[in-house]
């Protein structure tokens, strides 16, 4: 048997107790971005849009100001990145967000790289 909290049990003061043979903690699938500036784009579930999300018709987000298109795990402000459960149509376990956390810091350095190149030529 699994006692059951669930957010939407919470306000109620009731829990639940079910029959389970395994058990997934699900923490942080509710992404708290309320504290980001507006200018970082969000889905209406607060999930943050990066990359390819943030293409509408293929086309460039409204305000991007850079010629190329949003990098995969980049936010409507360039240069910002975004990675694991907070991301829009992320997978939501920890394996893959720690491997998207590492992508992200190597497009950070790529990104840092190529806007030293652009400063100094």
């Amino acid at each position: 048997m699994v006692l059951v909290f669930d957010e939407r049990l919470a306000n109620s003061g009731r829990a639940e107790t079910v029959p389970a043979t395994g058990l997934f903690v699900l923490i942080g699938a509710g992404p708290h971005t309320s504290w980001l500036p507006e200018e970082i784009q969000r889905d209406n579930g607060g999930f943050i849009l990066t990359g390819q999300d943030l293409l509408r018709s293929g086309q460039l987000p409204q305000g991007w100001p850079l010629e190329r298109p949003p990098l995969l795990l980049e936010t409507s402000m360039p240069g910002v990145f975004a990675a694991g459960d907070v991301r829009h149509r992320s997978v939501k376990r920890v394996a893959s967000a720690v491997g998207e956390g590492s992508i992200a810091i190597q497009m950070v350095h790529d990104y840092l790289v190529k806007r030293k190149l652009a400063v100094h030529s």
